[in-house]
């Protein structure tokens, strides 16, 4: 009997070695004091290059001070106070509990006799969810490694609709007709929109940028006016995608009034609410997403504002119909026969983890009410750092917060705009080196600035004192070094 295989046999000794690394996860836990080490990447390199990988260790307490070492120490601690980079959430212990046995068991979600039970929690938890959006009986959807895929399947099944549109000729070559095909979203919107056109055979040109208002947000009156546009010209509007929730601002266009628009004009309309759609938990602020009913489809991102480890996704459509056009058959897997009920009928995937089974275990152990209170907190949060940094004579910011996202940068009076752009990356660059906090960076109007997402309902306003603390501190030691430098100059 293979000793490292998990079977009856060996369950003792998996219940041990699995003590044991929980111990060691445990304890790196506990000390835990910034969110990452601030070695460089050469470094992290060459420790892990340095490992024989023909040669195994000799028991579980060697392999395990090897993990330490070659990944637990530069590992990047998402729950750490002094993180703020990008869309990465603290995770739910319940969360953790499930990832026990949807690694332990391995169920794979693509038919019946590889899942059993676990199709039916899948299917109940979509259900929840697009009870939750506002969707009727005949909704569905499926869970998906990401925003990305679920993207990506959205706009599959836009495409496939439009092929059936009565304007598209039945005669014209499947070619010509991607050529036509148009998607449109505004600038803010996701880059995996046009990854998804490339992967879909669109071209470049598909994604068609429609203007925003001053709040970054689509413009619904410049959406008509481009789908007309578009249609005079002999294109064919495709699908349009608002965003709940941009990547930089949390910006969530007005969805009621584009839905109205794609109806007028029978386009697909989908949302991405990667990042908004912990809004559907939420008493005080679900309100914000009001007009989602109206999609066609929806991403949601549950390893984001539902504080599931990744990956956790789903993708879901008002009408189940739709995902007829990413259905195959395989004989040894799901011949039309069978009767049975497969979930690789509605996905991209063929093999596919149980990761519903994290958000089950956490609204049974946590509930809704709980998990909205957690998204209301960060965006709390977010309105207080906003409100602090309106007062702040060094730390610019450039807009008030909609979601959990902060968009500032270091620039004290008599720094010119330029300066400011100059500096922002080199004291995003000073941080990470140090280890003390982490902040990310992005650009607007083709200027650089920092970003704050918070992402984790412990911080407190004082912790993130501490981190706008530390921006200011790395803005002042350079814009002093840069000041000696041009004195030596002269």
């Amino acid at each position: 009997m293979p000793r490292h295989l998990l079977t009856s046999a060996n369950a003792e000794a998996y219940a041990r070695l699995m003590h044991e690394g929980v111990d060691t996860l445990a304890r790196r836990l506990a000390s835990v004091d910034r969110p990452t080490s601030g070695r460089r990447p050469d470094e992290v390199g060459r420790d892990v290059r340095s490992v024989d990988l023909d040669r195994p260790v000799a028991d579980l307490d060697e392999a395990l001070a090897e993990l330490e070492d070659v990944y637990l120490r530069d590992a990047v601690w998402f729950h750490d106070p002094g993180y703020a980079a990008h869309l990465n959430c603290p995770v739910l212990i319940p969360a953790l509990v499930a990832e026990l046995f949807v690694s332990g068991v391995n169920s794979s979600l693509d038919t019946w006799d590889q899942s059993g039970g676990a199709t039916f929690i899948e299917r109940e938890l979509v259900s929840w969810t697009a009870r939750r959006l506002g969707f009727g009986a005949g909704a569905d959807g499926v869970f998906t490694s990401g925003g990305t895929q679920s993207n990506l399947q959205a706009l599959l099944m836009a495409r496939g609709e439009a092929c059936l549109d009565p304007s598209t000729d039945p005669g014209e070559s499947l070619a010509r007709t991607l050529d036509r095909f148009r998607i449109l979203a505004s600038d803010e919107s996701h880059f995996s929109v046009r990854k998804s056109a490339q992967l879909l055979g669109l071209g470049r040109d598909a994604v068609v940028t429609v203007p925003t208002d001053t709040s970054r947000r689509l413009d619904p009156a410049a959406l008509d006016a481009e789908l007309h546009r578009l249609r005079g010209a002999g294109l064919l509007p495709m699908a349009v995608v608002a965003t709940a929730g941009t990547t930089d601002f949390g910006v969530i266009d007005p969805l009621g009034p584009i839905a109205e628009v794609c109806h007028d004009h029978g386009v697909w309309f989908h949302v991405d609410a990667a990042y908004g759609g912990g809004l559907l938990v939420s008493e005080r602020r679900r309100g914000l997403l009001d007009g989602i009913e109206r999609a066609d489809s929806v991403t949601i991102d549950y390893h984001k504002t539902f504080f599931q480890p990744v990956s956790s996704s789903a993708v879901v459509v008002r009408d189940a119909a739709a995902l007829r056009h990413v259905t195959y058959h395989a004989d040894y897997l799901n011949p039309p026969s069978s009767g049975l009920p497969n979930q690789v009928d509605k996905s991209l995937q063929t093999t596919r983890r149980f990761d519903a089974l994290k958000l089950w275990l956490t609204l049974r152990l946590v509930g809704a009410q709980e998990l909205g209170e957690y998204v209301d907190a960060v965006v709390d949060l977010a309105r207080a750092g906003y409100d602090l940094l309106r007062e702040d004579d060094e730390l610019e910011v450039a807009a008030a917060p909609t979601l959990s996202t902060l968009v500032l940068r270091f620039r004290p009076e008599g720094t010119s705009r330029a300066t400011a752009s100059e500096l922002a990356p080199r004291i995003r660059t000073t941080l990470a080196r140090e280890g003390r906090v982490m902040v990310a960076g992005t650009r607007v109007d083709g200027e650089s600035w920092l970003k704050l997402t918070l992402l984790n309902p412990a911080v407190t306003t004082a912790d993130l004192v501490r981190v706008l603390d530390a921006v200011r501190e790395a803005g002042r030691d350079l814009l002093e070094q840069a000041s000696a430098f041009e004195g030596a100059g002269r």
